[in-house]
């Protein structure tokens, strides 16, 4: 690793840890009953709410994987934000206020508010289950990333203890501390990425000519596990070596060597103008021993401001339409898959009424537009500080707090971690609401009492964040933007077409509900398995292999699974309607 834990970063972590532990167990007293435990008793304030949306949905994929995204690759990263942030207007003038008003617990109380089907209740149980943990993994796999450099901890260590302490908070307190928990990182999150932000402003921009940096590196893993790092043995001890940090200019306009401080648009026209230093990776293995080469890539600043330098988004630059179309379908997931998600679309029954879902989705909007400005910002801010860390993309956003002092670095670290906390808090009551209140009581018809339901929600929050921890460390090495971009992909395909059709199509029956949520969840499953990004990513192929073995001309699956999501409850609508009009 290019940094090094600290003792003010532990301490720091663990005063935010403690505090988020304390307010759960201060609302575990107060949480008795099911409405409690699974949304709050509907009593959370509709800023609350807002702010706590912001908490929920910004997510490690948005504060980690977008801001790495940025500083490896440009304004690609930025398209994710652009989505993430357009999903809102789907949430806020088609499901915000309907939902309040069909829904009591889960998802699936919305879907089977006029039918009261055992099937769509399962299919919607099920969905909802698939899609939390999906989204689950990018979370999982950001607070790894962050335990390493903050605690000096492994990787699997911080996966596990992010997964025990979301257990303890969710088994302690439900959706009242979770809420509250979303509320205060969402604040804060917001708060310190402004401040980096101004900082990164205050400091400006400077070229790097050095050989140094501007030299290629190497990290060789021999056959035996050993790894060698530019030629050295990896390690800090004498005689060893590890990658340099990288990131810096090598031109600016006018033939400057530094800037000084500059205002917000000053500082995106004077980086068009220059020249940024991209990193290009390469991988082969000879012998058994893999070598990865990370060579410097002069761009100009105008073509790092326009999409096609990232792996995902490449075919941009070129007349590749199946790039065209994978982007195409990666853009159409992202809008529709907000107001999909299961753990975003519960947080309106934590509310009293439908004018408070409308307000707090509006707060929620605010509060998530100026996050997402402020990351593109610190996401050209670490490009060009000299502190990104080539084999770690997610801990860009920290590395760079760090290259302006260490206590900033513990703060924004500790902060992205109950980011982490929030986001999976959400996920797990949202699962082990759909295991208690849909598949158990409504589907497999388990008479519980209040107690009871609460105690089988916690036992399975328990399972649901082991699955989670299992998952977060098999997909220890990708980006966990690009991760949650498969989640809202399914999400969008799963549910969407279901919740929207009900709502505004009267010929939608419960059999066309059933089918369009298993056909879209399976369909887009199956679409991300046998893709080339699944391949190479998950699979562990090399580029050429897995760009054979694709069994799917691109890798994201929305363009063709949403409307075949909406097309099939069209179908099954028109087949069953007779039967439904008849019962």
């Amino acid at each position: 690793m290019i940094h090094d834990p600290s003792m003010l970063s532990v301490v720091v972590f663990a005063v935010f840890v403690a505090a988020t532990l304390g307010l759960s167990f201060y609302f575990a007293a107060k949480t008795k009953s099911a409405a409690g435990y699974f949304a709050a008793g509907g009593q959370i304030h509709w800023f609350v709410n807002g702010v706590a949306f912001a908490g929920d949905y910004l997510s490690a994929a948005s504060f980690l994987g977008i801001c790495g995204m940025i500083a490896f690759y440009g304004y690609d990263g930025f398209l994710y934000s652009i989505g993430f942030l357009a999903g809102w207007v789907v949430a806020l003038f088609v499901v915000a206020e309907p939902l309040k008003r069909l829904g009591k617990y889960t998802f699936a109380d919305a879907l089977n508010s006029q039918f009261q089907s055992r099937g769509i209740t399962l299919s919607a149980g099920i969905s909802t289950l698939v899609v939390s943990v999906f989204y689950l993994i990018p979370q999982m796999v950001g607070a790894g990333s962050l335990i390493q450099p903050l605690l000096g901890f492994p990787y699997w260590v911080g996966v596990v203890l992010v997964g025990v302490i979301v257990v303890l908070i969710v088994a302690t307190a439900g959706m009242v501390s979770t809420t509250y928990v979303q509320f205060i990182k969402g604040g804060l999150l917001v708060l310190f990425s402004g401040i980096l932000t101004l900082m990164i402003l205050n400091r400006g921009l400077k070229v790097d000519t050095s050989e140094l940096a501007n030299s290629p590196q190497t990290l060789v893993m021999k056959s035996d596990g050993t790894k060698l790092a530019n030629g050295r043995p990896q390690g800090k001890g004498e005689g060893q070596a590890d990658l340099r940090p990288v990131g810096h200019l090598s031109k600016l306009p006018g033939g400057k060597t530094e800037t000084g401080p500059l205002g917000p648009f000053e500082y995106l026209a004077t980086l068009q103008q220059s020249e940024v230093v991209l990193w290009t990776k390469k991988e082969a293995v000879v012998n058994g021993e893999k070598t990865i080469t990370w060579t410097p890539n002069p761009k100009s600043g105008a073509n790092v401001l326009r999409p096609g330098n990232s792996p995902t988004f490449k075919g941009l630059q070129s007349e590749s339409l199946m790039s065209r179309l994978n982007f195409i379908s990666l853009m159409l997931a992202l809008f529709c898959g907000t107001a999909s998600l299961p753990h975003i679309l519960i947080r309106y029954y934590t509310v009293k009424n439908q004018a408070a879902a409308r307000l707090s989705t509006v707060v929620g909007i605010g509060t998530i537009g100026c996050f997402y400005v402020l990351t593109l910002f610190m996401g050209l801010g670490a490009m060009t500080s000299g502190s990104i860390d080539l084999t770690n993309d997610n801990m860009s956003a920290p590395l760079l707090a760090k290259s302006f002092g260490e206590l900033l670095f513990a703060i924004i670290s500790a902060i992205a971690f109950t980011t982490v906390l929030g986001t999976v808090s959400g996920l797990i009551v949202a699962a082990s609401g759909a295991v208690v209140h849909d598949l158990l009581s409504s589907v497999l018809r388990w008479e519980m009492n209040d107690h009871e339901k609460v105690r089988i929600g916690k036992l399975a929050a328990v399972i649901v964040g082991a699955i989670a921890i299992g998952l977060g460390i098999l997909f220890q090495k990708m980006n966990a933007g690009f991760l949650v971009g498969w989640a809202f992909s399914v999400a969008a395909s799963a549910n969407l077409p279901s919740l929207v059709m009900l709502l505004f199509w009267k010929g939608t029956t419960k059999q066309g509900i059933s089918s369009a949520i298993i056909v879209g969840l399976f369909s887009s499953l199956g679409w991300i398995l046998v893709s080339e990004d699944t391949f190479q990513k998950v699979y562990g192929f090399s580029a050429d292999t897995a760009a054979k073995s694709a069994m799917v001309p691109f890798s994201q699956p929305g363009l063709v699974t949403i409307p075949l999501g909406f097309l099939t409850l069209i179908v099954v609508s028109l087949m069953t309607r007779k039967t439904a009009e008849s019962q």
